[in-house]
């Protein structure tokens, strides 16, 4: 990958990250206190320079190999995630990312919310953590991005020139309009990046792996356009009508006749199932008693919270789907035991890989 390629890639990741977390910083500002939201914002800055400070040198240090095998199949995993979404997306089976809802959700549940004052002169403590955990959370995958593409390449800091860049554009188109940034055509360039995301982590993941690709560097020419025409096609599979806006939705049987089914949490009347009815004292102390039974055992804060940070970092680095992410680990076994009789034809696994868990995860998530 040329200087140019890797600032345009690592440019237009950051900038879909860049647009969320600064929806999130306008509508608490918005809703709440702007002190309060700009000092989350700028601890949450400060958090994520400490993380570049201490990954960026580290990951640097690991043989070639091995940090293409990671960053690799990381970037695999994230692709993987970001293509299913889009593709659903594209099909009409999953609603569009509307950053104007998700900054009127933002801002109408910052206003329910009662003030209270916090450490560091925070004056408004709700205003202060959201803009924290936004700008934190969505800056920890800029974060990601930086240190994948410009380790892999010896080039972080042009990487993170690119990533500066989109943050500061974002960053001041948001604070012009004081809005969501609703005109970015969002949907659009998460699917461009779901495409390289997933271009770059077969390619680099299969070089780690012993992997020799056909022309070299000049395969993602190849490789990135073959897996956008691949999933427009599974967009025109899964195709499905956008419901028209403001019309009824009409709950249908598996027959495709309307459901006589009684709606979620409307009780039904003795023996209209056609079942007896039940004594009503027995069968409340009889349930009252296995309630009591089944009641978990209590759970201490420490634990909670440790709890909460596990599943904080599985959800970072394996996401929804942690067969994608388990099959991925087995394809790169499998190339690198290929490689070590034909480094020619290893390309060839991380590359079914892809063909196989695009449509497979599209599949699960549109049952």
């Amino acid at each position: 990958m040329n200087a140019g390629a890797l600032f345009a890639a690592t440019f237009l990741a950051c900038l879909v990250e860049a647009v969320e977390a600064t929806t999130i910083v306008l509508a608490a500002g918005t809703a709440r206190d702007w002190r309060s939201t700009v000092k989350g914002l700028l601890l949450a800055l400060l958090t994520l320079a400490v993380v570049i400070a201490i990954v960026g040198p580290a990951i640097t240090v690991l043989p070639l190999g091995i940090l293409r095998v990671v960053v690799g199949g990381l970037l695999l995993v994230f692709g993987l995630q970001w293509m299913r979404k889009a593709i659903l997306r594209a099909s009409g089976r999953k609603a569009l990312h509307d950053e104007t809802a998700i900054f009127e959700r933002e801002a109408a549940a910052a206003r329910r919310e009662q003030r209270q004052s916090g450490p560091l002169g925070v004056t408004d403590w709700y205003a202060f953590t959201l803009s924290y955990k936004g700008v934190f959370l969505e800056g920890l995958e800029v974060v990601f991005i930086v240190v994948t593409f410009g380790a892999n390449q010896h080039s972080v800091g042009l990487a993170s020139i690119a990533a500066i860049a989109a943050v500061l554009l974002v960053t001041a188109l948001g604070f012009a309009v004081r809005g969501p940034l609703s005109r970015v055509p969002e949907n659009t360039l998460k699917y461009i990046v779901g495409v390289m995301l997933t271009a770059f982590g077969a390619f680099w993941a299969g070089e780690g792996a012993g992997a020799h690709w056909p022309g070299s560097d000049a395969a993602l020419l190849v490789i990135a356009p073959a897996i956008a025409v691949y999933s427009l096609l599974l967009v025109l599979v899964y195709r499905r009508p956008r419901p028209v806006a403001g019309a009824p939705a009409e709950s249908v049987g598996t027959s495709g006749a309307p459901s006589t089914a009684p709606e979620a949490g409307v009780p039904m009347a003795d023996g209209a199932d056609g079942s007896a009815p039940a004594d009503s004292a027995a069968t409340s102390g009889a349930r009252t008693a296995t309630i009591a039974e089944e009641r978990p055992a209590p759970v201490s804060p420490a634990q909670r919270r440790l709890r909460a940070f596990g599943m904080f970092w599985y959800d970072f680095l394996i996401g929804d789907d942690w067969t994608a992410a388990a099959t991925i680990a087995a394809a790169l076994i499998v190339t690198a035991a290929v490689a070590s009789f034909s480094a020619g034809a290893a390309w060839v696994v991380p590359a079914a890989a892809v063909l196989f868990l695009l449509p497979f995860g599209v599949r699960r998530a549109a049952r």
